[in-house]
């Protein structure tokens, strides 16, 4: 299942280097890492805790880190070290085979959809994209899961630029909002 991966040798690495914005082959632009993230209510019991973490390995086929609070907010009932979240950083084949099933499986079941906003990057060529639940995944059953949770999702690029990792993700099959 490394049909992005190839894609990304075959088409994208070419069509980025023939644009001629790159005097090297090694700066064309490449996809680093995905890093999924979910910020769990602390206030939620253990067996919500534990099957919104089964969600997100299941959604990413890697175990979960779990997070912990670094301080103790009173006003939030947090201490410091209760668990707050979970994350998974996927690379290599892993990372895309997600990116893979998020463009063509989950973004698609989206109501509504009209293209991931373009709003996401951080000026450095990494991008977030935010959503609201986790049944948007067709691996997850949605009579099964305990809690609706949603999960920020950040692809880190080598791209020096916001419009290069653009272009670069667009490449991919990112579907991005078109403006008006």
């Amino acid at each position: 299942m490394a049909r992005l991966r190839d894609k990304y040798r075959d088409d994208v690495a070419e069509k980025l280097r023939k644009s001629g914005r790159f005097a090297n082959p090694m700066q064309v632009p490449k996809l680093l890492k995905i890093v999924v993230n979910m910020g769990i209510n602390a206030s939620v019991d253990k067996d919500t805790f534990k099957a919104v973490t089964e969600d997100l390995a299941t959604v990413t086929g890697q175990r979960p880190v779990v997070t912990k609070a670094r301080l103790s907010i009173s006003n939030f009932k947090i201490r410091d070290g209760m668990p707050v979240g979970a994350k998974v950083t996927l690379r290599g084949a892993r990372m895309f085979e997600f990116l893979d099933r998020l463009v063509s499986a989950a973004l698609p079941r989206i109501r509504d959809f009209r293209g991931v906003p373009a709003k996401g990057f951080d000026g450095r060529g990494s991008y977030t994209l935010g959503l609201r639940e986790q049944v948007i995944f067709p691996e997850i059953d949605p009579d099964k899961i305990k809690k609706v949770q949603g999960m920020d999702i950040t692809f880190v690029t080598t791209a020096r630029t916001d419009a290069d990792a653009r272009e670069l993700l667009a490449l991919l099959g990112m579907p991005f909002e078109t403006t008006k």
